[in-house]
């Protein structure tokens, strides 16, 4: 079968070739697909006639008999052959035949030849209005459209965008499908909208299950389903077939396209939408090379050899030509619809971010949450230590290790007392906050802030003051008590001594 050619996209499986056959019949929708074979039953390069892949290469080499462009005079006329050099008809008859067969390049060499003496010389008149009559000629074939009349005694050539001296053509590039005839896709395109065929999915999958025979060991699955231009939707089906023993595989692609493409099974695709089918199977070295060897119809060798050399990924691309302005429209719809689905692809991804951003900020103050929660846990904790230790070591004398804590505790309160010490900044901070409360009616606009490191030392000093006096007050308790015990202890004693004496 014939392959079609889709818009370069990064997904291989989302190009638009498709598959290579070995006798099936060639499938192409109007205007939508670029085939190089004309409908006809056998491989691709049977029976093609006057459009071959190509002119050979000595269609470059030479120049036509008393010409050297498009005719004698000025303005077209003056101009060389499109870009693509002159031609020699001798030589270009020497080397056909091959691949297209020698009444092929025949053929192909009596339509150029037409084709230039229409362009340069034409003899239709016989005075100078043949020259205008060239020009007119040029003009036609640059655009790919129109009638050549060249002599009375021969038809006028017919000139189309695969003339080769057509302007409006280019070489593009298209992914080459990597899928393998094992893995058993066919593409359906259907004239109906994406939306309309994922809300039937179903109901497509039962029908086909249905034109398949109704066969219970036959399953049909969707692998993907995609929007294309014109509204229509590209759907990618694979057959799974479940032996008696629990086993199961897959039908190879080309066995269920020989089947889809039954006269009889082509009319109940059609009834249920499907206006085109298609193998999406790898291309063999063979075929490939087979296809890059040869020019496209219309296409200069050279430009397409420069196409090759250019290939920006050889072993994923294959160039492949552009003519005309439809096919032109249709792969920058088709670039649309790619950028349209990546910009969406790229809005989730966005989204995505920005929830991830919202989370990590929450959790971001989790952590600070649960960081000053565990710093008030390990200051209770240590109260609870110092309170236990107190209550360990009442009614023992002081010992050397705790006095040399003593002392060390009186020197870091020194130091801290000192004037230039914590102490010091504190007492000009209270200050400043002072003045600023007397001054803020006046200047409300001015607003001081504090070092975050000097506030939390700031903090730490009134955390130990506050520490320093409640340990204060306990001994001051503790002393209280025993005074008290002290002081009932003597009055039991004087009345005890008193009862004595008297």
């Amino acid at each position: 079968m014939a392959f079609n050619f889709g818009g370069a996209t990064s997904n291989p499986a989302a190009s638009a070739f498709g598959g290579f056959g070995t006798t099936t019949t060639t499938v192409a929708a109007p205007g939508a697909t670029f085939s190089f074979a004309p409908p006809a039953t056998g491989s691709l390069f049977g029976n093609m006639q006057n459009k071959g892949f190509g002119f050979p290469t000595g269609l470059s080499t030479g120049t036509a008999a008393g010409t050297s462009g498009f005719g004698t005079g000025t303005g077209l006329g003056a101009t060389s052959l499109g870009g693509f050099g002159g031609f020699n008809i001798q030589q270009t008859q020497q080397q056909q035949g091959g691949l297209f067969g020698q009444q092929a390049g025949q053929n192909q060499s009596t339509q150029l030849y037409q084709q230039v003496t229409a362009l340069s010389a034409p003899t239709l008149l016989g005075d100078e209005r043949d020259s205008i009559l060239a020009k007119w000629n040029q003009l036609q074939a640059y655009w790919g459209t129109g009638k050549g009349y060249y002599s009375n005694n021969n038809p006028p050539v017919e000139f189309n965008q695969e003339n080769p001296f057509c302007r409006f053509k280019a070489v593009g590039y298209s992914c080459i499908p990597m899928s393998k005839d094992e893995d058993g896709l066919v593409v359906l395109i259907l004239n109906k909208k994406e939306a309309d065929v994922r809300a039937q999915q179903q109901q497509l999958v039962e029908s086909l299950h249905k034109i398949l025979g109704s066969n219970q060991t036959l399953t049909v699955n969707v692998e993907g389903v995609k929007a294309l231009s014109n509204d229509q939707t590209e759907v990618i089906i694979y057959l799974v077939e479940r032996s008696p023993n629990g086993t199961s595989k897959r039908i190879p692609a080309s066995t269920l396209f020989n089947y889809l493409e039954q006269a009889n099974i082509k009319v109940q695709l059609t009834q249920i939408g499907v206006v085109m089918s298609v193998t999406r199977t790898e291309l063999s070295p063979a075929q490939l090379k087979q296809l890059l060897q040869n020019a496209p119809a219309g296409v200069d060798p050279i430009i397409w050899e420069q196409a090759k050399v250019d290939n920006p990924d050889p072993e994923k691309l294959i160039p492949v030509p552009m003519v005309g302005f439809k096919e032109l429209l249709r792969r920058l719809q088709i670039q649309e619809q790619m950028t349209k689905q990546h910009q969406t692809r790229v809005d989730i991804i966005s989204n995505d971010i920005s929830e991830l951003q919202k989370n990590q900020a929450t959790t971001v103050a989790k952590i600070a949450q649960y960081k000053r929660k565990l710093m008030d846990l390990s200051h209770r904790v240590l109260q609870v230590l110092i309170k236990q230790e107190i209550q360990r070591k009442s009614g023992y004398a002081i010992q050397v290790d705790e006095e040399h804590l003593r002392v060390q505790l009186d020197t870091i309160q020194s130091e801290l007392n000192a004037p230039t010490q914590f102490k010091g900044r504190l007492n000009e901070l209270m200050s400043q906050i002072r003045m600023q409360n007397h001054f803020g009616a006046v200047r409300s606009e001015e607003r001081y802030s504090v070092d975050a490191d000097l506030l939390r030392e700031i903090r730490q000093h009134l955390k130990q003051q506050q520490e320093g006096l409640s340990h204060l007050i306990s001994v001051i308790k503790d002393d209280l008590e025993d005074i008290k015990l002290i002081e009932h202890g003597l009055s039991d004693s004087g009345h005890m001594r008193g009862g004595i004496l008297s």
